[in-house]
């Protein structure tokens, strides 16, 4: 499993990942995301993207749509892609990086705090709002500053070990029926009727 740069020809599969998931495409750009690879397989396995936000002298870097589909959780992969999402924050030079979230537990393992709505940078309130009105309220802002972000043993390890074996796709050994697909195998046909 590893953690990339996604690229145009991952628009489509962006796109239809963060409908079935539920999360936002504000101003959705391609090249904004980083995606995390089954390298076995070839899979995607989930994603996230970092938000430029310019305000009165300042810009602001926000962490979102953050996702993982769900036959791949709870094998590192959200943690992964936070980790890179926040490294390349800290290369482009900020210090601190903000999200907007309605699970802030999840991220809070890895360092960041909750920050009082007034305190957050205008460009943030604002998208505050918006993301409170998407996501039907229960929406918190976080922060961390980069050096402060960390991520457990118990994670970096379960990204690691993820093998072929492991993957979603892997056969259980159920065979599936016509009767699975609702094909009555008896009366069914299976060449195609012109009417000629």
């Amino acid at each position: 499993m590893y953690v990339r740069d996604a690229k145009n020809r991952d628009e489509a599969w962006l796109l239809d990942a963060i409908e079935r998931l539920g999360l936002d495409d504000v101003a959705f750009r391609s090249r904004d995301y980083v995606i995390a690879v089954d390298e076995e397989s070839g899979d995607r396995a989930g994603f996230g993207r970092l938000r430029l936000h310019r305000g009165d002298d300042t810009e602001r870097i926000e962490l979102t749509g953050i996702g993982v589909l769900p036959e791949w959780r709870g094998r590192g992969v959200g943690a992964h892609v936070v980790e890179r999402l926040v490294d390349t924050a800290a290369a482009e030079g900020f210090e601190t990086v903000y999200v907007l979230t309605d699970q802030p537990e999840y991220l809070t393992q890895f360092g960041f705090e909750e920050v009082d709505t007034d305190d957050l940078p205008a460009a943030l309130s604002d998208r505050l709002e918006e993301k409170r009105e998407f996501l039907g309220g229960g929406v918190t802002g976080l922060r961390v500053d980069v050096d402060e972000f960390e991520m457990s043993d118990r994670l970096r390890e379960a990204f690691k070990t993820v093998e072929a074996g492991d993957s979603p796709d892997e056969d259980d050994g159920t065979t599936e029926s016509a009767e699975d697909f609702g094909i009555d195998p008896e009366t069914a046909t299976y060449k195609y009727d012109t009417g000629r």
